[in-house]
């Protein structure tokens, strides 16, 4: 971390959903992301935070907590915009664009805004549906969506 530091590089938390807890991730809530923040990062002047992507973390109970006070703590590093298709028919690779799915996105983005964060929205779309479609489709699929918003 202190390397990081030095350099300016931000570390991100990414919570994933519990659906990834067997093999990929042991963090799964913001809140257990914030903590581990503090737990390494007491001071809160490192380079330390969270990612908030909507697909892994929009179940959560605490989620409008959590999200305000990862913004009272000032770590809210990475905001990744996607959609939760029902049904899903794969774990990894059937997120759907803004829109598609179940996610309140309107409500999410403005609770991100509203703590203050004033970063990138990064549209992260991990689709078998959307792999093979032309970059330019894909582009102006990508940017319907944002604007439907």
């Amino acid at each position: 971390m202190r390397d990081a530091a030095a350099l300016g590089v931000p570390l991100a938390i990414e919570p994933l959903h519990p659906m990834y807890a067997a093999d990929r991730s042991c963090i799964n809530t913001i809140e257990q992301a914030l903590d581990l923040c503090t737990l390494l990062d007491p001071s809160g002047i490192g380079p330390l935070g969270v990612a908030i992507d909507v697909y892994h973390t929009w179940w959560d109970p605490k989620l409008e907590a959590m999200i305000g006070r990862a913004g009272r703590e000032n770590r809210i590093l990475a905001y990744h915009v996607n959609d939760w298709l029902d049904p899903t028919s794969d774990l990894l690779m059937d997120r759907g664009l803004p829109g598609e799915g179940v996610i309140d996105l309107s409500w999410f983005g403005n609770c991100i805004r509203d703590t203050g964060y004033n970063g990138l929205s990064e549209l992260e779309v991990f689709s078998k549906l959307l792999q093979n479609t032309p970059n330019d489709q894909l582009l102006k699929k990508c940017a319907a969506s944002l604007t439907a918003l």
